[in-house]
């Protein structure tokens, strides 16, 4: 997979529905005025400007392992402190910050346990982790049409419903497993129209995340009947395609 693309090319293709869940993740993070947070793989800065608007630049620091992201959260949200960085070793303090949220982020970790550790580690005692993954095990993310058509035409594909967290009480027991107390699990619901097929399917040519990267590796016949038969499960235009997301949140020990 490959996020080392322009930050614009992750607002066409995954950003429209980040900015859905946001607002979402924050309000189940409990974020709220006078704490410090930490944006874990902030992406381009879609969360960030959420938590931004809640506690100040000055209150929010964000990391990545995308040097293309990073920068386009600097440059995005001055006043906040951005570090390229992998969850796995954060860069801070124990206690750190109030809250640590990770916004479909852990599925694409190395070691989800040892990621969720650390932000366990970077947040006070009592403090608040919380993270949310699509719903790719129940085919219910935004790419489950996508990944549908693409089992369909190639038997061998390896799309991202086994990844972590994605499929139902998975993310909760992650989160017990890194030593959280409280653990609670949530649904967050990103619902977005689509105004035509074509504004739905080019992003996905960008070479963003796994679909991206999959179509990347297409040849153009085997692209265009990937692209056909989206189109063909589908139908009509605009349409809607409600997606949801796992969210799990726990308190920091001491």
């Amino acid at each position: 997979m490959s996020f080392n693309v322009a930050a614009e090319s992750y607002d066409r293709f995954m950003g429209r529905y980040s900015r859905l869940l946001s607002p979402q993740l924050a309000d189940f993070a409990g974020v709220t005025a006078g704490q410090r947070v930490l944006d874990v793989g902030c992406g381009p800065g879609v969360l960030t400007a959420e938590l931004v608007g809640r506690v100040g630049a000055e209150r929010v620091t964000a990391i990545d392992p995308s040097e293309p992201f990073v920068a386009a959260t600097r440059e995005r949200h001055p006043g906040v402190e951005v570090h390229q960085a992998r969850a796995e070793s954060l860069p801070f303090p124990d206690a750190a910050f109030d809250a640590s949220i990770a916004q479909l982020v852990v599925h694409f970790m190395t070691d989800p346990v040892v990621g969720l550790t650390e932000m366990g580690r970077v947040t006070r005692p009592g403090g608040i982790a919380a993270a949310c993954v699509w719903d790719h095990g129940g085919e219910q993310g935004p790419l489950g049409l996508f990944w549908r058509a693409a089992r369909e035409l190639d038997r061998g594909v390896e799309d991202e419903t086994n990844l972590p967290g994605a499929r139902e009480g998975h993310l909760t027991a992650l989160f017990r497993a890194a030593g959280f107390s409280g653990v609670e699990g949530s649904v967050l619901e990103a619902t977005l129209v689509h105004p035509s097929f074509e504004a739905w399917w080019e992003p996905f040519t960008e070479g963003v995340g796994p679909a991206g990267a999959y179509v990347a590796r297409l040849d153009e016949g085997a692209k265009v009947r990937l692209r056909e038969r989206c189109r063909e499960l589908i139908g009509r235009e605009p349409f809607t395609l409600p997606a949801r997301a796992w969210a799990a949140r726990g308190i920091a020990r001491g």
